[in-house]
């Protein structure tokens, strides 16, 4: 854990829990794609910097969820690096504690207050194409996350961030972590026709294809949606929805799983309400799920 793969002339990843894409500039400067989980992450990366004889001079954060944030602050202490973050994610950046107050939908308890939904505070910038290094572009990924991001460096290696699953996560996990489902199925859409020297996801192999990965993802969230669409057969209320996936897919629940799998779910819902496959109905103060008639 926490090796340095060289995979072309200047792109690299830390090999860790969520990769870390790492991107040599001019002379001895490079940049960092995100800075890992806490500040064990942190220093770990900063051992590689220093054996290395580089000088960190930027992180640029694809989104702000704390396994890709978490190595921030002590990176930035250390190095006096610069932190840049897109659109709303450099809020969250900003102000980690939104991230699990968000997920849990209001003040999040001392369960849901640990660095893996909620990491340090660090000084991050909005991220615009003019403070990237030359050559290196930004890739619009929304759908997992709000304003998530990805990046082709100037020798053709693109970092996909959390935009899919590898398929042993997809069998493990089964419900990956949505914002915007609708945003992530043309998210993947455009992946799936992407082509790139390597394709770097943080939770899956590195691979010079992509787009049967992307494809699996796809698949996933549609079984995901009849699944719903089938346990709404009858009106139903989210709580029900989500005990009812748990155990079908054979998933355990504590509280971390609760807030992340049913903020999911309810992305799932709000979707398919939209898209009228489901309708709402309150009943005995009840807001209650049913699949529309076909």
């Amino acid at each position: 854990m926490y090796e340095l793969i060289q995979v072309s002339d200047r792109s690299y990843y830390i090999q860790s829990p969520a990769k870390i894409g790492l991107v040599r500039l001019e002379d001895s400067e490079v940049c960092l794609i995100d800075s890992g989980n806490d500040k064990e992450a942190g220093r770990r990366v900063r051992r590689i910097l220093d054996e290395n004889n580089w000088r960190l001079r930027a992180i640029y954060n694809t989104h702000s969820n704390a396994d890709h944030i978490g190595g921030n602050q002590y990176l930035q202490r250390q190095t006096g690096c610069r932190i840049y973050a897109p659109g709303t994610e450099c809020d969250f950046t900003r102000h980690p504690i939104l991230e699990p107050a968000f997920l849990y939908g209001g003040f999040p308890c001392k369960d849901l207050r640990h660095k893996f939904l909620l990491a340090q505070e660090s000084n991050a910038e909005p991220l615009t194409e003019d403070n990237l290094p030359d050559g290196l572009e930004m890739i619009p990924l929304p759908g997992h996350f709000f304003d998530m991001v990805g990046f082709r460096t100037p020798d053709d290696v693109v970092y996909l961030a959390d935009c899919l699953a590898g398929e042993t996560a997809l069998e493990k996990y089964q419900i990956s972590f949505l914002y915007d489902v609708e945003a992530y199925l043309k998210t993947l859409e455009r992946v799936k026709s992407m082509q790139a020297r390597l394709f770097i996801p943080a939770h899956a192999e590195a691979t010079e294809k992509i787009a049967g990965l992307a494809q699996a993802n796809i698949d996933k969230v549609w079984e995901i949606s009849e699944r719903i669409e089938r346990i709404c057969g009858e009106p139903v209320s989210f709580e029900r929805i989500l005990q009812k996936l748990f155990t079908e897919y054979g998933l355990s629940m504590n509280f971390e799983q609760y807030v992340l799998v049913g903020s999911t779910v309810r992305s799932y819902l709000a979707w398919m309400k939209d898209a009228g496959r489901l309708e709402v109905l309150f009943e005995q103060n009840q807001l209650l799920w049913h699949a529309c008639e076909n």
